[in-house]
């Protein structure tokens, strides 16, 4: 089987936000940093060249893979960024609450914090952070 790309890293995280965010993401991106440190009580990390991941956790599918990834976490994709959600079909009246979001299967997309409720987002993260735990121990 082929080995897992998104590894942690000793990359900086810093000079991740420096090459990659505009001032506005920067200063979301030092948000999302105290936010997720303080939910997950863990130092981030890099995982892989673009993810910056709180704690861990090691999951094994059906087919057989297994590996390690961040409990939570968060990148910057172009002009948005990205945080990594595993969401219940429970979640859905919080996102209702948002505000101005795309979601895909485990990515919540947005342009700025500033159109985001905050205390949506923090439930939403726990939210995901429990789901795992339950699912992957």
């Amino acid at each position: 089987m082929p080995e897992n790309k998104t590894k942690a890293t000793d990359a900086s995280i810093d000079a991740y936000i420096a090459s990659r965010a505009n001032v506005q993401q920067a200063a979301d991106c030092q948000v999302l940093l105290a936010l997720l440190e303080r939910l997950t009580q863990q130092p981030p990390k890099m995982w892989g060249p673009s993810i910056v991941g709180f704690d861990s956790y090691r999951y094994t599918y059906d087919s057989g893979r297994s590996g390690e990834a961040p409990l939570a976490g968060f990148a910057i994709r172009g002009r948005e960024l990205v945080v990594y959600l595993s969401c219940e079909n429970d979640d859905e009246p919080l996102f209702a609450r948002l505000g101005k979001h795309k979601m895909s299967k485990s990515c919540l997309y947005f342009k700025q914090l500033a159109d985001l409720d905050m205390a949506v987002l923090e439930q939403l993260i726990v939210n995901s952070m429990q789901s795992v735990k339950r699912r992957y121990g």
